[in-house]
């Protein structure tokens, strides 16, 4: 397992170098000027000449990203040309504030579709079931957005009990923290439960018709054991894939998550660095996010070989 982690750690560098120079183009060949968004529409043809010349905005577009590109093989993002401050340092200060969102969606998400899938797969075609169906259309239907906006409207308009917008650090309040992280965290949540709750149904109901699930109910095993101990581990495979490929995924749905409620995270410093033209942000934000995609799904297969010692054998025959 750990040769397999290895091959696929080394398919990282050719995703990120293809992920890095088309997000560079798209940037660098998108219209607009940094240098004119930097100094305003006021600004004389002379002083957008000099600053496009201190920023090297004039430099070819080969060399331009070569000179990236050495930049970030020795861990330098480079600087926001507005703030002249450090685009990973700007990252990483913003980093937590997004990962707690998507762990906190991913804990509530499987949280509620668990138990749910579970139920459901043990009262397959029962009313439960065909209920669960149309309250996981009804979730999954609507943009993330839509139910952040409704969320906002019942619990912080019409009751009042939590606030809309802002953030509080973990570090100085932790109440504070849960109760600003309550409606992005659960906006998030209800959109990926539905799809996690079907999967694991679907999954599960196919495990419970088995030979070894007839033989653990023909030995008196008590159902809520044959569920947990015996469906459960074999029937999370691909819900274990689709939560790997969702921590990466979500990050687009919390650009807009971030943007509606006021949160200072990565999604928030991309949004605000395409406006600006800040293509060093914007081009630092995206290659950090394909580093943290692709080690995911390098986790997610490491834990295969956990869940199922058939894979660790397949692994070590290869």
């Amino acid at each position: 397992m750990l040769a397999k982690g290895l091959r696929h750690a080394a398919s990282l560098v050719g995703i990120l170098f293809s992920v890095s120079l088309i997000t560079f183009l798209l940037m660098n060949l998108a219209p607009g000027d940094p240098a004119l968004a930097i100094l305003g529409e006021t600004a004389t043809p002379e002083s957008i000449a000099a600053l496009r010349d201190s920023l090297g905005l004039d430099l070819p577009l080969w060399h331009r990203y070569l000179s990236w590109l050495g930049g970030v093989l020795q861990g330098d993002l480079g600087h926001s040309f507005r703030a002249n401050e450090s685009v990973a340092g700007a990252i990483l200060q913003r980093f937590p504030v997004t990962l707690e969102l998507l762990i906190g969606a991913q804990v509530v998400a499987l949280g509620l579709a668990i138990p749910a899938g579970i139920y459901t797969a043990y009262r397959a075609r029962s009313a439960a079931d065909k209920a669960s169906l149309a309250i996981s259309l009804s979730f999954v239907s609507p943009p993330p957005f839509l139910i952040g906006i409704v969320l906002v409207y019942v619990f912080a308009l019409q009751f009042g009990m939590l606030p809309a917008t802002g953030y509080t650090p973990l570090g100085e309040s932790i109440v504070g923290n849960l109760r600003t992280m309550a409606l992005p965290v659960l906006t998030l949540a209800l959109f990926e439960f539905p799809v996690y709750m079907r999967l694991l149904r679907s999954d599960m109901v196919r495990t419970l018709q088995q030979n070894f699930i007839s033989l653990a109910r023909a030995i008196g095993l008590p159902p809520w054991r044959i569920l947990l101990g015996h469906a459960l581990r074999p029937s999370s495979f691909s819900l274990i894939t689709v939560v790997g490929i969702n921590m990466g995924r979500l990050i687009g749905g919390a650009v807009i998550v971030e943007v509606l409620f006021g949160l200072p995270g990565i999604g928030d410093l991309l949004v605000n660095g395409i406006y600006q033209r800040e293509y060093l942000i914007v081009q630092g934000v995206v290659l950090f996010v394909g580093v943290f995609f692709v080690l995911i799904n390098i986790v997610v297969d490491l834990l295969y070989g956990l869940l199922d010692p058939r894979v660790r054998l397949d692994a070590a025959r290869r």
